[in-house]
């Protein structure tokens, strides 16, 4: 089995985790809090991961260039701006059929992938990819009154083009941090990716801290009040990371995120298993699909 499958299927539990715990934080924060915590608590755990790889295998660290830092910028500020999309979809009465279309992301990273780096995918990877995407967006709308016919007509309403901006935001964000890993050039994709997330979520900390600072200040009191929740979310969304970044920089990020589907089965397993909540067919439905998508995807590698 190649590397970077139980890496990407660690880092999608990982995520998991990390969403459900940051759920509990929308309790005694606003959105703008939630979001920050994920890169404010989780930079100092990212430096911890660079500082112990280099002291303990002794890898040195890597040689940072412009390349480097265009695609980590552009990574960071893509990622927020796509959290943010995806965030503002919920003040949507309709907000499903938007989030559906944010669950294109696998699919827009492939066309990235494409332009910005000249990498090509398989027809049997986009069929997987197809299906997956097409099974997260079933459940996506599981629960609302709609139909396939609706759901393709719907492809211009507002909610549906700023999910769409959301997914091509994540799918941009995905390529971009995998073109500034590999920018490094070594010493090896741990330590490459390690100081890739390092340098993001500082990055996005000073970035989201400082607009927080001067629009918000009262969010920041709140983070404070909650610091320990927070640091296990921001430990959580480190480690998630730390796999994303492993796993992209071993593999196209259209091809990990299509395999990233795999957290939307974990969600499901919480629900029935944990929660004791009942699905429903359309969902069953699109968990089948995932399945299947990820199936095609591993049969082909």
């Amino acid at each position: 089995m190649e590397l970077w499958i139980p890496i990407t299927i660690a880092a999608a539990f990982l995520q998991n985790l990390r969403s459900a715990l940051q759920k509990h934080l929308k309790g005694v924060m606003g959105t703008n809090g939630a979001t920050f915590v994920r890169f404010g608590f989780g930079c100092p755990v990212a430096v911890i991961i660079v500082v112990v790889l280099h002291l303990g295998p002794a890898y040195p660290l890597p040689s940072v260039n412009a390349r480097f830092l265009i695609w980590m910028a552009l990574g960071g500020v893509s990622q927020i701006a796509a959290t943010f999309l995806l965030v503002h979809l919920f003040s949507f009465r309709n907000f499903a059929v938007g989030t559906a279309y944010s669950r294109t992301e696998p699919a827009q990273a492939a066309l990235f992938g494409l332009v910005f780096l000249g990498e090509r995918v398989t027809p049997g990877t986009l069929v997987a990819i197809a299906i997956s995407v097409v099974g997260v967006m079933l459940i996506s709308v599981a629960h609302v009154a709609i139909s396939a016919r609706s759901l393709v007509s719907s492809v211009f309403t507002r909610t549906a083009l700023i999910g769409l901006a959301s997914g091509s935001m994540f799918g941009f964000s995905a390529v971009a941090y995998r073109a500034a890993s590999l920018a490094l050039g070594g010493p090896n994709f741990m330590m490459q990716a390690a100081f890739t997330l390092a340098c993001t979520t500082l990055f996005q900390t000073l970035l989201m801290g400082g607009w927080l600072l001067l629009r918000d200040r009262e969010e920041l009191r709140r983070i404070g009040r909650a610091w320990k929740p927070s640091l296990v979310v921001g430990i959580a969304g480190a480690l998630a990371s730390f796999g994303w970044f492993m796993a992209m920089t071993l593999q196209q990020a259209a091809v990990v995120k299509s395999l990233a589907q795999i957290e939307m089965l974990f969600t499901f397993a919480s629900t029935v298993f944990v929660f004791k909540e009942k699905i429903n067919r359309l969902e069953v439905a699109g968990c089948v699909l995932i399945v299947s998508g990820i199936l095609v995807l591993l049969a082909l590698r």
